[in-house]
Protein backbone atom coordinates (compact mmCIF):
# COMPACT_ATOMS: atom_id res chain seq x y z
CA UNK A 1 0.00 0.00 0.00
CA UNK A 2 1.17 3.53 -0.81
CA UNK A 3 -0.40 6.81 0.33
CA UNK A 4 0.70 10.24 -0.93
CA UNK A 5 -0.94 13.53 0.07
CA UNK A 6 -0.29 16.32 -2.44
CA UNK A 7 -0.58 20.09 -2.08
CA UNK A 8 0.43 21.53 -5.43
CA UNK A 9 0.49 18.07 -6.98
CA UNK A 10 3.78 17.73 -8.85
CA UNK A 11 2.22 15.16 -11.19
CA UNK A 12 -0.98 17.06 -11.93
CA UNK A 13 -1.63 17.77 -15.63
CA UNK A 14 -3.93 20.62 -14.53
CA UNK A 15 -1.19 22.24 -12.43
CA UNK A 16 1.29 21.70 -15.27
CA UNK A 17 -1.02 23.57 -17.64
CA UNK A 18 -2.07 26.14 -15.02
CA UNK A 19 1.51 27.23 -14.32
CA UNK A 20 1.90 28.12 -17.96
CA UNK A 21 -1.25 30.24 -17.82
CA UNK A 22 -0.46 32.07 -14.59
CA UNK A 23 -2.84 29.98 -12.46
CA UNK A 24 -0.15 28.63 -10.18
CA UNK A 25 -1.71 28.63 -6.70
CA UNK A 26 -0.54 25.23 -5.34
CA UNK A 27 -3.49 24.89 -2.96
CA UNK A 28 -5.76 24.71 -5.99
CA UNK A 29 -4.22 21.36 -7.01
CA UNK A 30 -4.48 18.87 -4.12
CA UNK A 31 -5.12 15.15 -3.92
CA UNK A 32 -4.75 12.00 -1.87
CA UNK A 33 -3.21 9.21 -3.90
CA UNK A 34 -4.11 5.75 -2.57
CA UNK A 35 -2.52 2.65 -4.11
CA UNK A 36 -3.59 -0.82 -3.02
CA UNK A 37 -1.81 -3.89 -4.36
CA UNK A 38 -2.71 -7.54 -4.32
CA UNK A 39 -6.13 -9.03 -5.01
CA UNK A 40 -8.04 -5.91 -3.90
CA UNK A 41 -6.10 -3.60 -6.21
CA UNK A 42 -7.22 0.04 -6.18
CA UNK A 43 -5.84 3.38 -7.37
CA UNK A 44 -7.22 6.82 -6.49
CA UNK A 45 -5.99 10.33 -7.25
CA UNK A 46 -8.93 12.72 -7.47
CA UNK A 47 -7.70 16.30 -7.57
CA UNK A 48 -9.45 18.89 -5.40
CA UNK A 49 -9.57 22.66 -5.71
CA UNK A 50 -8.64 25.02 -2.89
CA UNK A 51 -12.17 25.00 -1.49
CA UNK A 52 -11.67 21.31 -0.64
CA UNK A 53 -8.49 21.95 1.37
CA UNK A 54 -8.25 22.67 5.10
CA UNK A 55 -4.92 22.91 6.93
CA UNK A 56 -3.84 23.30 10.54
CA UNK A 57 -0.70 22.51 12.51
CA UNK A 58 -1.72 18.87 13.00
CA UNK A 59 -4.46 18.21 10.42
CA UNK A 60 -4.75 18.19 6.64
CA UNK A 61 -8.14 17.76 4.98
CA UNK A 62 -8.32 17.10 1.23
CA UNK A 63 -11.90 16.69 0.10
CA UNK A 64 -13.55 13.90 2.12
CA UNK A 65 -10.20 12.44 3.27
CA UNK A 66 -7.95 13.71 6.06
CA UNK A 67 -4.60 13.18 7.78
CA UNK A 68 -3.89 14.19 11.38
CA UNK A 69 -1.15 13.75 13.97
CA UNK A 70 -2.15 12.51 17.41
CA UNK A 71 -0.57 13.35 20.75
CA UNK A 72 1.08 9.91 20.71
CA UNK A 73 2.92 10.81 17.45
CA UNK A 74 0.69 8.53 15.40
CA UNK A 75 -0.35 9.76 11.96
CA UNK A 76 -3.93 8.74 11.17
CA UNK A 77 -5.17 8.81 7.58
CA UNK A 78 -8.94 8.77 7.09
CA UNK A 79 -9.60 7.67 3.52
CA UNK A 80 -12.81 8.25 1.57
CA UNK A 81 -12.02 8.19 -2.14
CA UNK A 82 -13.23 6.79 -5.46
CA UNK A 83 -10.85 4.76 -7.59
CA UNK A 84 -9.99 5.28 -11.25
CA UNK A 85 -10.40 4.20 -13.97
CA UNK A 86 -12.87 1.79 -12.33
CA UNK A 87 -15.01 3.85 -9.90
CA UNK A 88 -14.66 1.68 -6.79
CA UNK A 89 -14.93 3.13 -3.29
CA UNK A 90 -11.85 3.14 -1.04
CA UNK A 91 -12.80 3.93 2.55
CA UNK A 92 -11.17 3.25 5.90
CA UNK A 93 -8.37 4.21 8.25
CA UNK A 94 -4.60 3.85 8.26
CA UNK A 95 -2.43 4.55 11.30
CA UNK A 96 1.32 5.07 11.01
CA UNK A 97 3.39 5.12 14.21
CA UNK A 98 7.05 6.11 13.73
CA UNK A 99 9.69 4.12 15.58
CA UNK A 100 11.59 7.40 15.81
CA UNK A 101 11.46 10.83 14.15
CA UNK A 102 14.26 12.01 11.89
CA UNK A 103 14.66 15.80 11.92
CA UNK A 104 17.25 16.12 9.16
CA UNK A 105 16.21 17.29 5.69
CA UNK A 106 18.29 17.07 2.52
CA UNK A 107 18.60 19.49 -0.40
CA UNK A 108 18.23 17.65 -3.68
CA UNK A 109 19.48 20.37 -6.03
CA UNK A 110 22.38 22.81 -5.97
CA UNK A 111 20.12 25.85 -5.55
CA UNK A 112 18.30 24.38 -2.55
CA UNK A 113 14.87 24.67 -4.16
CA UNK A 114 13.98 21.01 -3.63
CA UNK A 115 14.07 19.32 -0.25
CA UNK A 116 13.38 15.86 1.10
CA UNK A 117 13.01 14.63 4.66
CA UNK A 118 12.62 10.96 5.63
CA UNK A 119 10.42 11.71 8.65
CA UNK A 120 10.04 8.11 9.81
CA UNK A 121 12.59 5.81 8.15
CA UNK A 122 11.00 3.00 10.14
CA UNK A 123 7.42 2.78 11.42
CA UNK A 124 4.52 0.46 12.14
CA UNK A 125 1.28 0.59 10.17
CA UNK A 126 -2.25 -0.53 11.01
CA UNK A 127 -4.61 -0.72 8.04
CA UNK A 128 -8.35 -1.08 8.58
CA UNK A 129 -10.44 -0.58 5.45
CA UNK A 130 -14.19 -0.96 5.10
CA UNK A 131 -14.10 -0.88 1.30
CA UNK A 132 -12.49 -3.05 0.24
CA UNK A 133 -12.84 -5.06 3.46
CA UNK A 134 -9.19 -5.70 4.28
CA UNK A 135 -6.93 -5.11 7.26
CA UNK A 136 -3.37 -5.82 8.28
CA UNK A 137 -0.43 -4.58 10.33
CA UNK A 138 3.16 -4.32 9.24
CA UNK A 139 6.25 -2.24 8.56
CA UNK A 140 5.99 1.29 7.15
CA UNK A 141 7.96 4.34 6.04
CA UNK A 142 7.04 8.05 5.95
CA UNK A 143 8.73 10.95 4.18
CA UNK A 144 8.10 14.41 2.78
CA UNK A 145 9.17 16.28 -0.37
CA UNK A 146 8.66 19.99 -0.95
CA UNK A 147 10.05 22.62 -3.27
CA UNK A 148 9.92 26.07 -4.83
CA UNK A 149 9.80 25.15 -8.51
CA UNK A 150 8.43 22.33 -10.69
CA UNK A 151 10.36 19.07 -10.45
CA UNK A 152 10.78 18.90 -14.21
CA UNK A 153 12.66 22.21 -14.18
CA UNK A 154 15.39 20.81 -11.92
CA UNK A 155 15.64 17.10 -12.76
CA UNK A 156 15.66 14.80 -15.76
CA UNK A 157 15.37 11.51 -13.87
CA UNK A 158 15.59 10.09 -10.38
CA UNK A 159 15.35 6.80 -8.59
CA UNK A 160 14.88 6.05 -4.91
CA UNK A 161 14.80 2.88 -2.86
CA UNK A 162 14.39 1.84 0.75
CA UNK A 163 15.15 -1.49 2.38
CA UNK A 164 14.35 -2.72 5.87
CA UNK A 165 17.26 -4.56 7.47
CA UNK A 166 15.14 -6.05 10.22
CA UNK A 167 13.83 -4.42 13.34
CA UNK A 168 13.94 -0.64 12.89
CA UNK A 169 17.16 -0.54 10.85
CA UNK A 170 16.98 0.59 7.22
CA UNK A 171 18.91 1.75 4.16
CA UNK A 172 17.83 4.46 1.71
CA UNK A 173 19.29 5.33 -1.69
CA UNK A 174 18.41 8.56 -3.51
CA UNK A 175 19.84 9.21 -6.98
CA UNK A 176 18.93 12.09 -9.29
CA UNK A 177 20.14 13.36 -12.67
CA UNK A 178 19.92 17.14 -12.47
CA UNK A 179 19.23 19.36 -15.46
CA UNK A 180 22.50 21.19 -14.80
CA UNK A 181 24.26 17.98 -15.80
CA UNK A 182 25.52 16.81 -12.41
CA UNK A 183 24.14 14.10 -10.16
CA UNK A 184 22.84 13.64 -6.65
CA UNK A 185 23.79 10.37 -4.99
CA UNK A 186 22.76 9.75 -1.38
CA UNK A 187 23.31 6.63 0.68
CA UNK A 188 21.75 6.69 4.16
CA UNK A 189 21.80 4.14 6.95
CA UNK A 190 19.36 4.56 9.82
CA UNK A 191 20.09 2.53 12.93
CA UNK A 192 17.37 1.03 15.09
CA UNK A 193 18.08 3.77 17.64
CA UNK A 194 17.44 6.52 15.08
CA UNK A 195 21.10 7.25 14.42
CA UNK A 196 21.96 8.36 10.88
CA UNK A 197 25.16 7.59 8.99
CA UNK A 198 26.09 8.22 5.37
CA UNK A 199 27.71 5.75 3.01
CA UNK A 200 28.92 6.11 -0.55
CA UNK A 201 26.26 4.84 -2.92
CA UNK A 202 27.74 2.01 -5.02
CA UNK A 203 27.74 1.76 -8.79
CA UNK A 204 24.60 2.25 -10.84
CA UNK A 205 22.95 -0.73 -12.54
CA UNK A 206 20.24 -0.78 -15.15
CA UNK A 207 17.11 -2.69 -14.30
CA UNK A 208 14.69 -4.19 -16.80
CA UNK A 209 12.28 -1.65 -18.27
CA UNK A 210 8.67 -1.87 -17.16
CA UNK A 211 6.66 -4.36 -19.22
CA UNK A 212 3.90 -2.04 -20.48
CA UNK A 213 5.22 1.52 -20.80
CA UNK A 214 8.90 0.56 -21.05
CA UNK A 215 9.89 3.00 -18.32
CA UNK A 216 13.65 2.97 -17.72
CA UNK A 217 14.71 1.86 -14.25
CA UNK A 218 18.05 1.78 -12.49
CA UNK A 219 19.39 1.31 -8.99
CA UNK A 220 22.67 1.19 -7.11
CA UNK A 221 24.12 -2.03 -5.74
CA UNK A 222 27.38 -3.61 -4.65
CA UNK A 223 29.80 -4.58 -7.41
CA UNK A 224 29.26 -8.08 -8.80
CA UNK A 225 25.72 -8.09 -7.38
CA UNK A 226 23.42 -6.45 -9.96
CA UNK A 227 19.89 -5.81 -8.68
CA UNK A 228 16.84 -7.38 -10.28
CA UNK A 229 13.14 -6.63 -10.36
CA UNK A 230 11.05 -8.97 -8.22
CA UNK A 231 7.69 -7.35 -8.93
CA UNK A 232 6.42 -4.27 -10.75
CA UNK A 233 3.76 -2.53 -8.66
CA UNK A 234 3.16 0.59 -10.78
CA UNK A 235 3.85 0.81 -14.51
CA UNK A 236 3.00 4.25 -15.92
CA UNK A 237 4.31 6.34 -18.83
CA UNK A 238 6.67 8.35 -16.59
CA UNK A 239 6.87 6.57 -13.22
CA UNK A 240 7.37 3.09 -11.83
CA UNK A 241 7.21 1.51 -8.40
CA UNK A 242 8.73 -1.92 -7.91
CA UNK A 243 10.06 -4.43 -5.45
CA UNK A 244 13.70 -5.26 -6.19
CA UNK A 245 16.23 -7.75 -4.88
CA UNK A 246 19.61 -6.11 -4.40
CA UNK A 247 22.85 -6.17 -2.43
CA UNK A 248 24.11 -3.27 -0.29
CA UNK A 249 26.95 -2.99 2.19
CA UNK A 250 27.74 -6.65 1.80
CA UNK A 251 24.29 -8.01 2.53
CA UNK A 252 21.33 -9.12 0.40
CA UNK A 253 18.24 -6.93 0.66
CA UNK A 254 14.76 -6.53 -0.74
CA UNK A 255 13.70 -2.94 -1.34
CA UNK A 256 10.82 -0.81 -2.52
CA UNK A 257 12.09 1.09 -5.55
CA UNK A 258 10.79 4.06 -7.55
CA UNK A 259 11.91 5.52 -10.88
CA UNK A 260 10.73 8.86 -12.24
CA UNK A 261 11.37 10.29 -15.71
CA UNK A 262 10.67 14.03 -15.72
CA UNK A 263 11.53 14.21 -19.43
CA UNK A 264 8.67 11.83 -20.09
CA UNK A 265 6.37 13.59 -17.62
CA UNK A 266 6.58 16.96 -19.38
CA UNK A 267 6.13 15.50 -22.86
CA UNK A 268 2.87 16.38 -24.64
CA UNK A 269 1.74 12.77 -25.08
CA UNK A 270 2.03 12.00 -21.35
CA UNK A 271 0.25 15.21 -20.37
CA UNK A 272 -2.58 14.22 -22.70
CA UNK A 273 -2.97 10.83 -20.97
CA UNK A 274 -2.83 11.89 -17.32
CA UNK A 275 -6.38 13.30 -16.89
CA UNK A 276 -7.79 9.81 -17.48
CA UNK A 277 -6.21 8.68 -14.18
CA UNK A 278 -6.53 12.00 -12.32
CA UNK A 279 -10.07 13.42 -12.40
CA UNK A 280 -10.54 16.95 -11.05
CA UNK A 281 -13.38 18.03 -8.76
Amino acid sequence: MTLIAFIGSVFSPYYFKGRRRGRDEPRDYCSLNVCLYGKARRWTMTERRQRGLTQSHSRLQIGPSALHWGADRTLTVEIDEIGTPIPQRVRGEVKVTPSFINEQAFELDQAGRHRWRPIAPSARVEVSLERPAISWTGHAYLDRNWGDEPLEDAFRYWDWSRASLGGDESLILYHADRREGDRLSLGLHFGADGSLSHFEAPQDHRLARTPIWRMPRSSQADAQHPPRVVKTLEDTPFYSRSVIASHLQGRPIEAVHESLSLDRFRSAWVQHLLPYRMPRR
